[in-house]
């Protein structure tokens, strides 16, 4: 069974920075894509980034490039996500997720989620 394990968020004012991680268990994929997603309250879950260990591609959305960066520690199978720069409306709870289906990369239905880290950026 896989498990996926978020760790990192709290709270932060403007321009602060946070670094999330995300500890994969259970899997066995040689390859895959991983993915930081993120929700604020009364909004719709937004793909923040993702990695495709196939083609080593990273993909930002619009809102986080050039501010977050998205890496993987394959030794320690843990995704991070390194956040400079916060603004308030990076405020919601960030989710790790995994898929062994390459196509579902670029989008939102992911097979497996963690349970989520809450990101609060106070101005």
């Amino acid at each position: 069974q896989v498990q996926l394990v978020e760790a990192g968020g709290g709270s932060v004012q403007a321009g602060g920075s946070l670094r999330l991680s995300c500890a994969a268990f259970g899997y066995s994929f040689s390859l895959y894509c991983m993915a930081w997603f993120r929700q604020a309250p009364g909004k719709e879950r937004e793909g923040v980034a993702h990695i495709n260990t196939n083609s080593n591609n990273t993909y930002y959305a619009d809102s986080v490039k050039g501010r977050f960066t998205i890496s993987q520690d394959n030794t320690k199978n843990t995704l991070y996500l390194q956040m400079n720069g916060l603004k308030p409306e990076d405020t919601g709870m960030y989710y790790c997720a995994l898929d062994w289906r390459l196509w579902a990369c670029a989008g939102n239905e992911y097979l497996y989620w963690g349970q989520g880290t809450q990101v609060t950026v106070s101005s």
